[in-house]
């Protein structure tokens, strides 16, 4: 599997933003994708993540509300839409595909190369 983020940005607080992650060389719906981040100095941990039809989502309790994760399965993308971003959610945005549902790091096989998300105050 080969995972491609994108879309990050410099944003205001308040502000929105949309990542992507387009994947390709397994079919897409055989596996959930998760969001992480990692900001300076500190550990990468998870913001989301959507099961393989997209009906299924979990939330870190940092980003329930305000973000909201889905999948195209047609387009082979996944989606993490950013909404009343903060300073605090300032870091690099990873994307990662796993054949079960998993909360951590661990628990997934591929990673995309990550895209930086800043948050102006």
């Amino acid at each position: 599997v080969q995972l491609q983020a994108s879309g990050g940005g410099l944003v205001q607080a308040g502000g929105s933003l949309r990542l992507s992650c387009a994947a390709s060389g397994r079919t897409f719906s055989s596996y959930a994708v998760g969001w992480f981040r990692q900001a300076p100095g500190k550990e990468r941990e998870f913001v989301a993540v959507v099961g393989r039809s997209g009906r299924i989502t979990s939330y870190a309790d940092s980003v329930k509300g305000r973000f909201t994760i889905s999948r195209d399965n047609a387009k082979n993308t996944v989606f993490l839409q950013m909404n009343s971003l903060r300073p605090e959610d300032t870091a690099v945005y990873y994307c990662a595909s796993t054949s079960g549902y998993h909360f951590t790091r661990e628990g997934y096989d591929y990673w995309g190369q990550g895209t930086l998300v800043t948050v102006s105050s």
